[in-house]
This record gives C-alpha cells, structure tokens and sequence, in this order.
C-alpha cells in the first residue's frame, strides 16, 4: 500500500518556529509532527510514501530517511497551487489502478486505519465542527457521500473533511485534477483537492465516510501545545530526576538535564535541553535549548535558544536568545 503525504506548506502561522524548521518537524510530545503521521502509517502496513516537499523540504527528507526504513519518493512543489496540484505532482509515481491512500502532514490523527484501508469503496475520513466555513465538508444520505464543497460560504453540513483520503483506484482522482487544471478551475485560487473529489462523484465515483474522532491540529501555537496536552496521555513513567519535581504527564528526552526543576504537568522537553532552577509547565522545550531562573507556561522555545529571567508566557524561534533581569 502507497500513501501520499503533503508538506510543503511554510507554517506561517507558527513563525517564528517555521523560519528555520519545517512545520512538520516542530516537536509535540518527543516526537516531529511527520514522526506520530508516519508511525501510524507504518502500522497499518503502509510500505512506501511519495513525501511532497517545498519550504525547507531537505531537512523533513533528511529526517525520514534518517529515522525509516521503507520507501520513499521525494516530489518537489515549488508553486504553491494547492493540494489538488500537489497530488496531481504525484502522478508519475502512483499505478493508476492500485489503492492510494492520501494523508495530510501537518495534522495528527487518532484512527484506526485497518479497516480503512480494506474497505471495498473509496472513502473519505470526516468529523463534526461547529464552523464548517473553515473546511472542505460532505453532504451525506444513507452512509454514501451526496456532494462536497470546499469552505462554503453558507453553512451546509458540519462534517469536515480532516484530511485522510482513501482512493480504491488512483486513476479517477487524476484524470479530475487533470480536468481542473486543463481548465483552470480554481477555488479562491487555488487547485483543491475537494474539487476533484467533487468532479468524481459527479462523473459516478461511490464515496463513503469514516468517523475521525481524534483529529489534532498543529497549525497555530495554542492547538500545538493542546495537541502536545493531549498526545502526553499515553507517553510511558519518566525516571526519576534527583532535586527535581515531576509532574506527569510530560516527556523528557533521556539526555535533558535537569537541576532544581518543576516538569509539567503537559510539558515536552527536548534532546539535550538543559532546565535549571525553572518551572516550566503546558510548554514545549526544543532540542539543546537552555532555560534557567524562570517560570514559564503555556509556552513554546526552540531548538538552541536561551532563556533567563522572569517572564509568565513566551513564544521564541531556534537560536533566539533572551535575558531578563
């Protein structure tokens, strides 16, 4: 089984983060975002991946062939015309006639995906929203998928697409992006993947839904840490550290050091940060960052920054640097 994993997205939203690191590698719960989708996959008995890459798309190469081992295609979007255009980039790698399943990479996912992928008709994973305007979302009757509009304007369902896609056959979905694109059909002007799935259904295509209950945004920093929160739940007991105060759940890579430390709760340290005469809760620590005579909270610090002082809340990139008297 095939999967395509989109990932060129630059992650404005979490800047400063994103200036030096792809979305997907920001860490949430001791692992890259790209490393829970990924493990997920592979469970499932998923095989190869066809990875499509933009902003900074070297290092989420690197790192996935650093830390798996089954096949992967890197395919590269200099453009950004949409996911429709960013799967059509695909088409080379993909056998028309097989299975496909599509998996966006900026979103963690709690789905049991062995019988998604047995299922004899293509199906679309779903969850109620309360503002469907935000989403692609499905019209159903009967189990069976009517229609599917992207970000409509005027509320007409409130099950939105949450971005895993099952294609019993490749082909059809090509030969709409096909269509979309020899006829320039974009919405709010881009190529969406929602459209060609909407041109299948019309051209006779059986789509059906599968619920997502667990569906977990990393797009903005308050939806990174409250994913962080809950994917913390089912990380295994931490060892004991000397002089500090622990307060579960957390993550602590093995080599953190910690000296006169309040961990957590809700808090992810990274490889080789060092936490000294700090508390620090509902926050994420990056790799080799430095946080000492502090207290801090619903916060995010990047790999190798420094931080001292007193401040409540703070949200710094990599390499950023602060002191506070």
């Amino acid at each position: 089984m095939k999967a395509i994993i989109p990932v060129a997205g630059v992650g404005s939203r979490l800047r400063p983060h994103t200036f030096s690191h792809p979305k997907v590698l920001l860490n949430v719960a001791g692992k890259p975002i790209i490393g829970h989708i990924m493990d997920k996959l592979i469970a499932a008995g998923i095989d190869e991946a066809i990875v499509i890459v933009g902003y900074l798309g070297y290092m989420v190469e690197e790192w996935l062939l650093k830390n798996y081992s089954i096949k992967f295609t890197f395919v590269n979007q200099p453009d950004r015309l949409g996911l429709a255009h960013a799967i059509w980039m695909c088409k080379l790698f993909v056998d028309q006639e097989e299975p496909l399943l599509i998996i966006l990479g900026d979103t963690i996912f709690d789905v049991d995906l062995d019988p998604v992928l047995k299922s004899t008709e293509s199906t679309l994973g779903v969850k109620e929203v309360e503002d469907p305007r935000r989403f692609g979302v499905a019209i159903t009757e009967n189990g069976k998928i009517l229609k599917l509009v992207e970000k409509p304007d005027t509320p007409i369902s409130n099950l939105a697409i949450v971005g895993l896609y099952f294609l019993l056959k490749a082909g059809p979905l090509f030969r709409s992006i096909d269509h979309l694109i020899e006829h320039s059909i974009m919405t709010k002007g881009e190529y969406q993947l929602t459209d060609a799935l909407e041109l299948m259904i019309e051209r006779g295509e059986t789509f059906t839904t599968f619920p997502v209950s667990g569906w977990y945004d990393c797009g903005k920093p308050d939806t990174l840490l409250s994913t962080n929160e809950i994917l913390l739940e089912v990380i295994n007991p931490i060892k004991e550290y000397p002089g500090c105060i622990i307060n579960t759940p957390v993550f602590i890579a093995k080599n953190a050091q910690l000296e006169n430390a309040v961990i957590g709760p809700n808090t992810t340290i990274g490889e080789g940060a060092i936490i000294s005469n700090a508390i620090v809760r509902r926050s994420i620590i990056g790799n080799e960052a430095r946080v000492s005579n502090i207290m801090l909270d619903q916060s995010i610090v990047g790999n190798n920054a420094v931080i001292t002082g007193n401040p409540h809340e703070i949200n710094i990139g990599d390499y950023s640097e602060i002191r506070v008297g």
